[in-house]
């Protein structure tokens, strides 16, 4: 960049500084910044245009356009340049406005006599705030250090933004941070939890855009990045040995902490004006600004952690990022990008609710949420940059909705919400120890899912009638090295122990797909949901089956053990398997260890292939859980972490429950105990529509027991089978308006 652009730069940065640190309210700064940029940058026209909502853009000042058009002009995004801008994050420098793609004329601003534009993102780590515009008369493009220049006052104005240096009237000057927002995701756990923010990672809000002192910025930035990269080289000295996979990912932080690119930006924004906070923010943002246009899954991983790095420099830099002494509030609401099952189990129940900027119906976190009941809702977007600590918070998971700082008429209504629900629960617990008995004598058990000790005081409080699923994964996902056959087996008798004579159906190790062990070598796959996952490494590593499996009959020690292996594709897998409990009770048995009093030994029917299995299959095994969540997402083809088409297909679907009648005729003929498993098996009209196909066993989360006890109780089976027999006579797709109607008469 040549030296005289460096100067007029920071002259310019100069006298923004000074406007932050006048009194000026926040119209007469936008007014006063729009004049001295034109100026600077020798444009006739500069214009800031910020959103007053998601999606519309208010031309909130100019200089050189018609004054009258200020708050009124107003784009869509995507609408115009400047909406182009707004909606691709990119640069648009044109010298032929008018020509250019997208270009939309504005007869109330007057820039009919403009050819020349040049239009800026204004953004802040991913957060679109507004467009910086300058214009002129001349047919010209701007040069590629008007254009960088303009890029680092656009980044500044955002952290004027984020700082409150522009709030005035009007819904596009309303100061950031407290405004009502109402944000969509995914439910993953439901419930409903109001309380306030506490951010897992705390923003860095940087206090200081501009500086003075070139050579004392980039001193401080030195230093900085010299104790980044030795923090760095630490945490690779302490990994040698460990997982390879942990050890790439810090080679790449090594690789970024040391690029000398990154470093040569970072310097030349300082040169400009930048403090040195500021300067590793822009590069942050380039860097969220870029991921978020990157397909390549590779390239995505790398750019992401170049942000987590960028954030770790800031933290350096500002002395931000704890928890600054904040106390953890008494209703405290998890606010994340993402998180581990370690680190959730660590707030354990003292969390109201969790929101999630990414996140997945079936990751660790959420298996963990359902443990600890905790409402949970994913793939929220915006929510680290809209929230702050103490913000109050509505947490709706049954519907995937939050409220951050809710009006007082939103506050009411879900109070109102959560009052019903609170006498819903009251009703339930006076039909807790009824037996599940429809009207026409059919008997059903309800029997609750489980992954932790957390969970087992549920298995009173909620009338299960034992535990259909104990996931042992977890004492596996939430450590840093496999845990030893010792600490399973006192896992397995505090359990056993738990739930006293009530049945518990310990599923073997469920790993692969999402649920990736930190300290077993990750093997990339294409379609990890179809690919290496549990029984199926469970056959490949049979040293950690057998761990497993003498665990558990260790901690049975005399008492009924029940073993179920997940995901069994075909008969062979389960055959092999059970040679292997075989083979392991033989040897404990050698060595003098107490037996189990009886065994049962289970399949998890997760693939609609083994459901046409040979019958010689349902005569061996002891019984048979359908995994409904799995054999849901291939049945009907469609990802249930992909919100595209995870919602698409309903369970009451006439095929899916032809299927599932399918199965029930053929255990029936082998009299094979058969269970269904997963979130449908607690949603009562779901729970009801199984139990007519012939399903006499239910497992499912313990806050769903009552909903479910409540409804079967009510119900007529033979009628609802009736009523699904006609819809599917009818060639009716679903028959869930059937069945809804039907309990709407019913009362």
């Amino acid at each position: 960049m040549a030296d005289g652009t460096e100067t007029e730069s920071r002259k310019l940065l100069g006298r923004l500084r000074e406007e932050m640190a006048s009194e000026a309210a926040g119209q007469e700064r936008l007014d006063r910044i729009t004049h001295l940029i034109a100026d600077s940058i020798r444009a006739e026209v500069c214009s800031i245009y910020l959103f007053r909502d998601e999606d519309t853009l208010e031309l909130c000042a100019t200089e050189g356009l018609a004054p009258e058009a200020v708050h009124k002009t107003r784009m869509r995004m995507g609408e115009g340049l400047v909406g182009r801008v707004a909606q691709s994050g990119k640069v648009v420098n044109t010298p032929d406005a008018p020509s250019a793609k997208g270009f939309r004329y504005m007869p109330e601003t007057g820039e009919e006599r403009f050819s020349s534009f040049l239009g800026v993102p204004v953004q802040r780590l991913g957060q679109k705030l507004g467009v910086l515009v300058v214009q002129s008369r001349d047919a010209r493009k701007f040069s590629a250090d008007e254009v960088y220049a303009l890029e680092v006052v656009a980044m500044v104005l955002a952290e004027m933004a984020e700082l409150g240096a522009f709030v005035g009237e009007g819904a596009a000057l309303s100061p950031l941070h407290q405004q009502s927002l109402q944000l969509s995701g995914g439910p993953a756990q439901e419930g409903s939890a109001e309380g306030h923010v506490w951010l897992h990672e705390p923003r860095v809000v940087v206090t200081n855009p501009i500086a003075e002192d070139p050579h004392r910025e980039r001193e401080r930035l030195t230093e900085a990045v010299e104790e980044l990269r030795v923090g760095v080289d630490k945490m690779l000295e302490i990994s040698q040995g460990g997982d390879k996979e942990q050890l790439q990912v810090l080679e790449a932080y090594r690789m970024f902490a040391n690029s000398k690119g990154w470093m040569r930006r970072m310097e030349e924004d300082i040169a400009l004006g930048l403090s040195a906070e500021a300067a590793v923010e822009k590069e942050q943002s380039q860097a969220r600004a870029r991921m978020g246009q990157v397909t390549d899954p590779y390239l995505r991983e790398r750019l992401a952690d170049l942000d987590d790095l960028s954030n770790r420099l800031l933290r350096i830099l500002t002395g931000q990022g704890g928890t600054n002494g904040v106390d953890l509030p008494p209703d405290p609401i998890l606010i994340a990008r993402n998180i581990g099952p370690g680190d959730l189990l660590e707030y354990g129940r003292s969390l109201k609710g969790i929101v999630l900027e990414e996140g997945s119906v079936g990751s660790h976190a959420t298996i963990v949420a359902r443990a600890l009941a905790i409402p949970l809702v994913v793939h929220v977007g915006r929510i680290t940059t809209e929230a702050l600590n103490g913000d109050h918070i509505l947490v709706d998971g049954n519907e995937g909705v939050v409220h951050l700082r809710p009006e007082d008429t939103v506050v009411s209504a879900f109070r109102d919400k959560i009052a019903m629900q609170a006498k819903a629960q009251e009703r339930y617990a006076s039909i807790r120890e009824t037996p599940t008995v429809t009207r026409d004598g059919e008997r059903i058990n309800l029997v609750m899912n489980a992954g932790l000790m957390a969970d087992l005081p549920s298995l009173g409080n909620s009338g299960a009638e034992g535990v259909g699923l104990f996931r042992t994964e977890l004492q596996f996902l939430i450590r840093n090295q496999m845990p030893k056959r010792s600490e399973l087996v006192a896992q397995y008798q505090r359990v056993l122990d738990a739930a006293g004579d009530k049945r518990v159906v310990f599923r073997t190790l469920d790993i692969g797909s999402d649920k990736v062990l930190p300290y077993m070598k990750h093997v990339a796959e294409p379609n990890p949901a179809l690919g290496w996952r549990a029984i199926r490494v469970g056959l490949d590593k049979r040293g950690v089956m057998r761990m497993q499996l003498q665990a558990l009959l260790r901690a049975a020690n005399g008492r009924p053990l029940t073993i179920m292996f997940p995901f069994v594709a075909q008969a062979d897998e389960f055959r092999e398997a059970r040679w292997e409990v075989n083979k392991t009770i033989e040897r404990e048995k050698r060595l003098g260890h107490v037996l189990p009093e009886t065994l049962e030994v289970g399949a998890m029917l997760e693939t609609p292939s083994l459901a046409f299995a040979p019958q010689k299959f349902f005569d061996e095994v002891d019984f048979v859980s359908i995994g409904g969540n799995d054999l849901k997402q291939f049945f009907f083809a469609a990802d249930r972490e992909n919100e595209l088409v995870r919602r698409r297909y309903d369970t009451l679907n006439v095929s899916f429950l032809t299927f599932i009648e399918r199965i029930v005729e053929r255990c029936d003929i082998s009299n094979t105990p058969l269970s269904f498993c997963g979130e449908d098996a607690g949603r009562p009209v779901e729970a009801l529509c199984l139990a007519a196909m012939g399903i006499r066993t239910l497992s499912m989360r313990p806050a769903s027991i009552g909903p479910v006890k409540s409804v079967l109780l009510r119900a007529d089976l033979q009628s609802v089978r009736k009523i699904i027999a006609d819809a599917r006579h009818r060639g009716e797709q679903s028959v869930r308006p059937a069945v809804m109607e039907w309990l709407r008469n019913q009362g």
